[in-house]
């Protein structure tokens, strides 16, 4: 089955995989245009997710919902635009093709590629069952079903030392996803349920964030990631820097710190250590010859294309952009934003015979939040921290969300969690039944922490 439109009468075809910020922003700007084009937007969900709040859903604050909008909403206005959910398998570049699932073939004038990026374990993907990552929306609810069920084992258990391991939580990845994770893990056990359990004191709870360089948000300034330090400290997080995680076994993490091992027994282990391109980035490797990076990414031209082929581009996560200062951009929300709208206005440059500009980034700073009234900001021209910053962030971030009912209601669940210090969405669901047999050790062939000394920390 073909969907072709490539003939002389039929208008410019642009075909977006991805709908994350790259993609999306990409198909706005189209679906604005003035120049006659045809949009398809392809993406495996039917909803864009805001990523940079997956941690609020993982910690109880919010809902799903609260984040996702569906796409065929957002793009409702744009006539030019149709929404395909699907997954691409392969990409055919003599032909200009896109290859989906089901046999479904669509042709493109243009191909903008937006997949983003997965975990990366570093050549030890068996570490992803007991420590998983945050990039989606079931990611995001998995964490949550095993910090609230590791509380709700520790409360049944009679056993001292695995209700310590249940009660210790270790966060790996000290950088934006791991700061935030942890301060909210922090507050979530040493304040919001410190009332609501009769057998245990959640304020007992460890909270470990581990690092392996040699201070946490090592991308943002020394004094910033000093401050951060500090704030993690007052809420109670414990924090290994310049310590390399060697092994995740049964619910143990082996560090190698200098010369010393450490280990720490641990129930829940959490991932915010690093990404590995899409599947994608194989892909247009094998197909295009692309040039990839050591982690898969796509090492794009000065407009975002792939070498060779000027009518298929690379934005956001997936692409290495190395033409402006000494490293490629960051894989961030506003590089991925910029960059879409950049090639939408590039695409249309090119239709229109005229010459597009190469692409350039703003970098209007960083922000990043470790709990209430705690954040730090920075503006190049100007570094915040504390509630100012905390402030700056909320803003920021309930601006950016797509839907004005989404909007509404973050900053209503924002409102209500500050004032009752309260995470309505702390719901435990799908396999809970089964978390909960497994942490408690019922299960055939289940932990075998019971019977494991824990190992304190240095």
């Amino acid at each position: 089955m073909s969907l072709s439109t490539q003939n002389e009468s039929a208008p410019h075809h642009v075909v977006i995989i991805g709908g994350g910020f790259g993609g999306l922003y990409a198909a706005q700007k189209l679906g604005k245009s003035k120049v006659p084009l045809k949009v398809t937007l392809i993406d495996k969900r039917n909803f864009h997710l805001f990523q940079p709040l997956l941690y609020q859903v993982a910690t109880g604050s919010l809902s799903p919902a609260d984040i996702a909008s569906p796409l065929r909403a957002v793009l409702a206005e744009y006539k030019n635009i149709s929404v395909v959910m699907g997954e691409v398998l392969d990409i055919d570049p003599q032909e200009q093709v896109v290859k989906l699932k089901n046999h479904l073939d669509i042709s493109y004038d243009s191909l903008i590629v937006a997949t983003g990026v997965s975990h990366h374990y570093f050549g030890n993907d068996q570490w992803s069952e007991q420590a998983p990552g945050l990039k989606t929306i079931e990611d995001a609810i998995n964490m949550r079903r095993r910090i609230l069920s590791a509380f709700e084992a520790a409360e049944k258990t009679h056993d001292p030392k695995f209700k310590e391991a249940l009660m210790n939580f270790v966060v790996i990845g000290g950088g934006p996803t791991g700061v935030e994770l942890a301060g909210t893990l922090a507050e979530l056990a040493h304040r919001t349920l410190s009332d609501e359990f009769t057998h245990i004191d959640t304020k007992k709870a460890r909270i470990i964030l581990i690092e392996g360089t040699d201070r946490v948000l090592p991308p943002y300034h020394a004094d910033l990631s000093e401050a951060a330090k500090q704030s993690l400290l007052k809420l109670g997080v414990e924090i290994k820097t310049s310590a390399m995680v060697t092994n995740i076994e049964d619910h143990v993490v082996t560090l190698k710190c200098g010369d010393q091992l450490d280990q720490i027994q641990a129930q829940t282990i959490l991932w915010a250590a690093g990404v590995k391109a899409s599947p994608m980035g194989k892909v247009l490797g094998d197909r295009l010859n692309a040039e990839l990076d050591r982690v898969g990414r796509v090492i794009v031209q000065s407009d975002m294309s792939v070498a060779n082929f000027p009518n298929v581009y690379v934005i956001g996560d997936l692409a290495n952009y190395h033409h402006q200062g000494d490293r490629p951009l960051p894989g961030v929300a506003p590089v991925a934003m910029q960059q879409g709208e950049y090639v939408a206005h590039h695409i249309e440059a090119k239709v229109q015979e005229k010459e597009p500009a190469k692409f350039k980034y703003w970098d209007f700073g960083s922000l990043a939040v470790i709990g209430r009234h705690e954040a730090v900001v920075d503006f190049k021209f100007i570094r915040l921290k504390g509630w100012l910053a905390w402030f700056i962030w909320t803003f920021v971030h309930v601006y950016y969300l797509i839907e004005f009912d989404n909007k509404l209601l973050v900053m209503v669940q924002w409102g209500w969690n500050y004032f009752t210090h309260r995470r309505g969405a702390r719901i435990i669901t799908g396999r809970y039944l089964q978390v909960l047999e497994e942490m408690e050790g019922i299960r055939a062939g289940g932990l075998s922490l019971e019977a494991r000394e824990p190992v304190e920390v240095a």
